[in-house]
């Protein structure tokens, strides 16, 4: 019984979700704006939350600044809602540190066939190998950790799964499709944009200049590869 954290204004909206999730045996806190959210990501009494579903329009706090809390605290799952197909708000979503988004209207199928393989990727399998060293970069499959120069580097699972596939292989070019695949679990219901805006804030904390990277390194018009050069 996994627990999820619905936050949405829209009273019937949110009921709507709690009613379907709570039916696939979810448990579910609920709240409508971002400043009530943050104190429940505490979790229950043995219950810790597992997956936060966020709404983008909320009031007070929006869903942007309520998912850069979430990150600022969490390794989480976040799954946007948003009432739009607007590119820059799936975008700043993205960026903001959400690891998937659904577009509402949503139906009660898509949303918890959404829920399931954020859940499913949650805790990313260890390889069988353990401490690879990469130019400064050391990344121990075993334990799950990554540290540059014995820093340790504190990574969302998202962007953790990104990196042990990647790095599984260096020098192999994945598409984007593949990485929706093997990382997202996702097929057609994916969006390469994921995989862009997890490779952004990737770069962001291993790489010593984001704009000329050494690990994670883009294949014009086809993916990305792990180096480092």
């Amino acid at each position: 019984m996994p627990h999820v954290l619905l936050i949405e204004d829209d009273i019937s909206v949110r009921d709507g979700m709690e009613l379907v999730l709570r039916r696939h045996d979810y448990v579910v806190s609920v709240a409508g704006t971002g400043e009530e959210a943050l104190p429940l990501l505490a979790g229950l009494p043995g219950k810790p939350v597992e997956l936060v579903v966020l709404d983008l329009m909320l009031p007070g706090m929006d869903g942007f600044e309520v998912c850069r809390a979430i990150r600022a605290r969490s390794t989480i799952p976040v799954i946007m809602l948003t009432a739009r197909g607007d590119d820059q708000d799936i975008v700043t979503g993205l960026e903001a540190g959400a690891d998937d988004y659904v577009v509402k209207p949503v139906t009660a199928r898509v949303l918890e066939a959404r829920i399931r393989a954020a859940l499913r990727r949650a805790e990313p399998l260890p390889g069988p190998r353990t401490g690879e060293h990469h130019a400064g970069l050391v990344i121990d499959r075993a334990a799950l950790t990554v540290t540059k120069l014995d820093t340790p580097i504190p990574l969302p699972l998202m962007e953790l799964r990104l990196l042990l596939e990647l790095s599984a292989a260096p020098g192999r070019v994945f598409s984007r499709e593949q990485l929706l695949s093997s990382v997202w679990d996702l097929d057609y219901l994916g969006d390469s944009r994921l995989v862009d805006a997890a490779v952004r804030r990737l770069r962001t904390k291993i790489e010593d200049l984001p704009a000329r990277p050494r690990y994670i390194q883009t294949v014009r018009g086809f993916g990305y590869r792990f180096g480092p050069l």
